[in-house]
């Protein structure tokens, strides 16, 4: 006989707290629990497509950079095609391309960085055309009740991005240039910077999800 459950209650809600990175990325807070740690990178240096790197910050309502988080990106490859779910597991998963990795910022600086591949544009929902190339994030840390969910779309990607429906349903332009990464070149490779605002003027655009 299944007991009803109606006298239990919701517990209330909780950030992350000091612990996330030795849950999430042990590696990084000196501990050594897997025989295999999750990368930072979605993809490795011979994964097929132009090879970048992605860096940026996260900074609080004041400016400051926070230098707890933790972050999850995902993306398609440079054919705009997702990996499927056995390929997703950082090093433990095959082949150069995994469409997925786990990044910590610097514990000092608060800086972050991962290495990939610029990923191809993907279809859209209910046949809504092409989304221009982007990466989705997920953002997570102490004071953040609920993980944060943004995108990166790049910024030498303008007709892609013109015409992307989710850039679209964002109506003021100094709000849609929140998601755009700026890209440099150094040491001949592509570079594109990405910083994110959880608070403030210049708040970054997070998506429910």
């Amino acid at each position: 006989m299944v007991q009803s459950l109606d006298y239990l209650k919701e517990s209330p809600s909780q950030t992350a707290g000091p612990y996330v990175h030795i849950g999430l990325a042990p590696d990084a807070a000196g501990f050594r629990f897997f025989d295999h740690a999750f990368s930072p990178d979605p993809a490795d240096e011979d994964a097929p497509g132009e090879a970048i790197s992605v860096e940026g910050c996260v900074y609080d309502g004041a400016g400051v950079p926070v230098k707890d988080v933790l972050l999850e990106v995902w993306q398609a490859n440079a054919d705009g095609v997702y990996p499927d779910a056995a390929s997703r597991i950082g090093d433990a998963g095959t082949g150069p391309f995994r469409g997925w990795g786990r990044i910590v910022c610097d514990f000092d600086t608060g800086a972050w960085r991962f290495n990939t591949v610029k990923p191809g544009g993907v279809p859209g929902r209910s046949g809504h055309g092409l989304m221009a190339p982007h990466i989705s994030f997920w953002i997570v840390a102490r004071g953040i009740n609920v993980g944060l969910n943004t995108r990166m779309y790049f910024a030498d990607e303008e007709a892609a991005n013109a015409a992307d429906p989710v850039l679209n349903l964002i109506e003021q332009e100094t709000r849609r240039s929140t998601l755009i990464a700026s890209r440099a070149e150094r040491e001949g490779r592509a570079i594109y910077r990405f910083d994110i605002h959880l608070q403030g003027d210049a708040e970054t655009v997070f998506f429910d999800i």
